[in-house]
């Protein structure tokens, strides 16, 4: 059975927390527990409801999303937190994640990604939409030229985001240069790191480095 998880939306546009809580509803076991429409009461009713989840808006009225965050990172944070924001700037999203945010959401993708996104970080994992994770992945691979940047058929079995740290690791990424490059933490890429050894039915790094020349994801 499914865990519960309880989650807190914060935007200062009530249709647009109706809007996301019509679409959190049809999972049942999502409970959206409250919300705020100023950034000033966020913390205090993120602690009053216990939420696990809380979906933030940066551009929020009297104290913004980023000073939300500030100030989880300051006092502790209480719960998992979800950015929902119209910008895509890298120098800001890798800020944010750097303080101790696990999701981050365009809004132009939030319908569909935010039943997925609440899922991940319930689980204790990072999430990017789709938009966002391709673009960190180009920015960190940009002008490599052992990359192939035509997409083979790979293994269907593997991820986006595994072929992605697959791709880094033939490129002789190390796991932190990984974490690094794709604002994930360094727990976050060994768990990849093994869940694709097992997918790959790999033994060791070699293995998987061997398995990308094969499949011209690099090219030597």
């Amino acid at each position: 059975m499914a865990k519960n998880v309880k989650i807190h939306l914060a935007d200062d546009h009530q249709i647009i927390i109706h809007g996301i809580q019509t679409l959190l509803d049809t999972v049942p076991n999502f409970q959206v527990v409250g919300f705020s429409l100023n950034g000033t009461t966020v913390y205090q009713d993120v602690v009053n409801n216990k939420a696990d989840v809380l979906v933030l808006d940066i551009s929020m009225p009297e104290k913004d999303g980023i000073e939300v965050v500030k100030e989880f990172a300051v006092k502790g944070f209480p719960c998992r937190v979800i950015i929902l924001s119209s910008y895509d700037d890298l120098k800001l999203i890798k800020e944010i994640m750097d303080m101790g945010v696990t999701g981050y959401l365009t809004k132009q993708c939030a319908g569909d990604s935010i039943i997925e996104a609440v899922q991940a970080v319930a689980n204790g994992e990072e999430y990017f939409c789709e938009t966002i994770r391709e673009k960190i992945f180009s920015h960190a691979t940009k002008n490599n030229p052992k990359l192939n940047t035509y997409k083979p058929n790979v293994n269907p079995l593997l991820t986006e985001r595994e072929i992605e740290i697959i791709i880094l690791i033939a490129l002789e990424y190390s796991g932190k240069e990984i974490s690094e490059q794709l604002f994930i933490s360094t727990n976050t890429v060994e768990t990849h790191r093994k869940n694709i050894m097992k997918k790959l039915k790999a033994k060791n790094t070699i293995g998987i480095v061997k398995y990308a020349m094969n499949n011209h994801l690099v090219i030597y």
